[in-house]
């Protein structure tokens, strides 16, 4: 996908996220572009890496400066939540020059912001890493995935571990209905 359709998808669902109730930082955009990504296949070719709070990409976090610095999206303090990204007129007007793109991906972009739209950054960060392993390794049990979350993140215990893996079962099991 190109660098402009790209940015419009993120833009829709950076929007989408916040009519959900989301604060839309950028940790919330991170986990809801993996999901779309690695979940819904939407093909963003970021690269993303089991990091600090879970999946993280470098890429994305370039492109979202690089976004702010066209003027795409802006941050305004979000209290007490912190900086929240937010889109500007000028992200409406290019989310407007790719209506079939938007189109094209709008199923996946809604499933993810209704899914993810109202977690906060400790939820998302569970969900994310719960993910992350099931990717990386779907023949395991949902026993052993969610003990490799807790293992990689102690600060997750085995019961949010476990329910983690079993909300992200969940997903994957309702983004492969025809």
């Amino acid at each position: 996908m190109n660098g402009l359709r790209r940015a419009a998808v993120l833009l829709e669902l950076r929007d989408q996220l916040s009519d959900r109730g989301s604060w839309c930082g950028e940790t919330h955009l991170q986990k809801a572009t993996y999901f779309l990504q690695e979940l819904l296949k939407v093909p963003m070719d970021f690269e993303f890496i089991l990091y600090k709070h879970g999946p993280f990409s470098f890429e994305l976090r370039d492109e979202l400066t690089a976004m702010r610095a066209d003027g795409l999206i802006e941050i305004r303090s979000q209290r007490p939540y912190g900086p929240a990204l937010v889109t500007t007129d000028a992200g409406r007007e290019l989310k407007s020059e790719y209506p079939r793109t938007l189109e094209r991906y709008g199923d996946a972009i809604n499933f993810v912001a209704r899914r993810l739209g109202s977690k906060n950054v400790s939820q998302l960060e569970r969900l994310a890493t719960a993910l992350f392993i099931t990717v990386a390794d779907d023949s395991k049990s949902p026993e052993e995935r969610a003990e490799e979350v807790s293992e990689l993140k102690p600060h997750i215990d085995l019961e949010s571990a476990e329910a983690a893996v079993d909300e992200v079962d969940d997903m994957i099991r309702k983004a492969n209905r025809p």
